[in-house]
């Protein structure tokens, strides 16, 4: 069983910048290198964002354009750990973000491919 768990959430001023980090747990090595893992974002009343994902031993990634340029995923396989800097914050970027997790290897951005989720991280970018 994969368990995931986000941490970094917070307030920042617009043009600030986070790290939001995910644990991974339940991985042997070689898989979580593999895995296919992404980063999704939801406002109340609003769908779950796809923004990020990486995917395989080549470390393939995807970006939604709301964020392509400012958001840059990467892993630390030796930590298990799944992380997402953000740059040059804005208001509408302001949500609750979740790490996931992917049984398949293909890379996507759809929610529903994702077998697994944390229990999400609030970010607020205000001034």
């Amino acid at each position: 069983q994969v368990n995931l768990m986000e941490s970094g959430g917070g307030s920042v001023q617009p043009g600030g910048s986070l790290r939001l980090s995910c644990a991974a747990s339940g991985y042997a090595s070689e898989n979580f290198r593999a895995a296919c893992m992404a980063w999704f974002r939801q406002i109340p009343g609003k769908e779950r964002e796809g923004i990020a994902v990486l995917v395989g031993w080549a470390g393939t990634t995807i970006y939604a354009d709301s964020v392509q340029g400012r958001f840059s995923i990467s892993k630390d396989n030796a930590k298990n750990t799944l992380y997402l800097q953000m740059n040059s914050l804005k208001s509408e970027d302001t949500a609750t973000y979740y790490c996931a997790a992917a049984q398949g290897t293909r890379a996507t951005l759809v929610a529903s491919e994702y077998n697994y989720w944390g229990q999400g991280t609030a970010v607020t970018v205000s001034s």
